[in-house]
């Protein structure tokens, strides 16, 4: 007779598979996780290495792998459950660890979503996906601010500043919005971060860039990409990583995410064609810059409604996405002083702060009822254009004037404090070196970039005294590119 069959692997009553487990829910976050940390590892530390001079590429690449990194410690440590853990204040849940078995292997909720209308919020995974998700989302938001600081932040003032802002900046505002925090169960939408992530990555970058201080003004004047083909490769990380951004927020492989991850797409080449589009009108030829600009500042606007809106209105917003972040960089930007004196290394400012405000409004006023139900546990809410009322848009506007607010105000006294300590800004004479000044490395093994040609250095053996072809020869060599002048060498 038969042995009966044995359970499988994948059987309902093992261990590993508790009953309240979905597989395809999990390995959906785990890969949404993933995608989001391609998007800053390796994508955003690529373009920043390459969107910048060749003396700042390691520096400006250390800097977003640095945040990475430290983002990760402080969040199992206490920052995860400070944004999605139990309240403490209306802002703020209470710290812990978030580390041990007993905590990651039960079911993953955040228990201050609890509400009138229903319970929390309790994807069908472990706590432990919950957990990685959300870091690679805080992670990217520290690398985002970087942005604005590349080019002359001393890096020990910048070790210092990362977990204080997560601690203080960041967890009050994905509380308030995602955790169970007040804005949250006030209604107002931010489907996906363009206000917890990039408004406040924004809003810091600027703020920080102003304590900071300028780059070298050569350097402000001409701060040309030293390789523009990775810089397109970092930026289609970026893009093809917004899958797993966005289409991870709902916490499953549902209907949102499907509607979400098409609308990102069409929102970002919206705006790329927008952008680029705006550059030829007016210069005359289309900016490979630009066009990753443009790229960025869709993927933006569409993060805050990117599951709750129709494709149409994706492509709206692309074209919103792809004007008025051009508006305010190119022409607004000339005319205010405040824009001209802050340097804003990447104009964080303008591609993040302003398109993820904008994609905020565009939210309050274009988020359709059926899929807002599906998402928002606030019955009835949905956009101005579908009966909403201007309540929806003062939300919104309330929301990100909260944002905005924190961030400048927590950002100032988190650099004020740590510049008591360690100076924020290189010394000019670090500055004029670069990265061999900051690290002791440089990107390129190349020679050149300006530095004079050292005859003992690289002189060359001498010819033996019986060649008849030796002759006493005068000979100047230009070294094009370099900038240095022809020297005499004797032959």
């Amino acid at each position: 007779m038969a042995a009966p069959p044995q359970p499988g692997p994948y059987a309902a009553d093992l261990p590993a598979v508790p009953a309240w487990l979905n597989k395809g829910d999990n390995a959906w976050q785990l890969t949404s996780a993933t995608f989001v940390g391609i998007q800053s590892m390796p994508g955003l530390v690529v373009l920043y290495g390459s969107i910048v001079k060749k003396k700042w590429a390691v520096n400006s690449a250390f800097m977003a792998l640095y945040a990475y990194a430290s983002t990760l410690i402080v969040w199992v440590l206490v920052g995860f459950r400070m944004a999605f853990g139990d309240r403490l204040l209306p802002f703020w849940g209470k710290a812990g660890p978030a580390m041990s078995e007993a905590f990651l292997a039960g079911r993953a909720t955040v228990p201050a979503t609890a509400h009138r209308y229903g319970g929390e919020v309790e994807p069908f995974y472990p706590e432990a996906s919950l957990v990685l998700f959300q870091f690679e989302l805080a992670g990217i938001t520290l690398v985002l601010l970087a942005g604005s600081l590349l080019g002359r932040m001393n890096i020990r003032a910048w070790m210092a500043f990362t977990p204080l802002w997560l601690l203080f900046s960041y967890t009050v505002c994905a509380f308030s919005l995602w955790g169970g925090g007040f804005l949250y169960h006030w209604g107002v939408l931010d489907y996906s971060g363009g206000y917890v992530i990039h408004l406040s990555s924004g809003v810091a970058g600027f703020t920080a860039a102003y304590w900071v201080g300028p780059r070298l003004k050569s350097d402000r004047e001409r701060f040309s990409p030293n390789n523009i083909l990775l810089m397109i490769a970092g930026g289609g990380l970026l893009w093809l990583g917004w899958a797993g951004f966005n289409g991870g927020a709902p916490y499953a492989p549902n209907i949102t995410a499907s509607i979400a991850v098409l609308n990102t797409n069409v929102s970002a080449a919206t705006s790329l064609l927008t952008w680029t589009c705006l550059d030829v009108i007016f210069f005359g030829k289309p900016s490979v810059i630009g066009a990753v600009q443009g790229m960025m500042t869709g993927l933006v606007c569409i993060t805050a409604g990117a599951g709750l809106v129709h494709t149409w209105a994706a492509i709206l917003m692309g074209v919103f996405a792809g004007t008025v972040p051009w508006v305010t960089m190119m022409i607004l930007h000339k005319k205010s002083d405040l824009l001209q004196k802050v340097d804003d290394t990447l104009a964080v400012f303008h591609t993040h702060a302003v398109a993820g405000l904008l994609g905020g409004v565009l939210t309050g006023l274009l988020a359709t009822p059926e899929l807002t139900a599906l998402h928002s546990h606030v019955p009835g809410a949905r956009g101005v254009f579908y009966g909403g009322g201007a309540a929806q848009l003062g939300k919104q506007l309330a929301g990100a004037l909260f944002v905005v607010t924190w961030n400048v105000v927590v950002t100032t006294v988190i650099l004020l404090g740590v510049g008591l300590v360690v100076p924020l800004r290189m010394p000019d004479e670090q500055l004029k070196i670069g990265d061999d000044a900051a690290h002791g490395e440089e990107a390129y093994a190349l020679w050149g970039d300006g530095e004079r040609f050292d005859v003992k250095r690289h002189e060359a053996p001498r010819p033996r005294p019986w060649s008849n072809a030796v002759r006493d020869e005068t000979a100047e060599h230009e070294f094009a590119g370099t900038g240095a002048r022809g020297i005499t060498i004797q032959l």
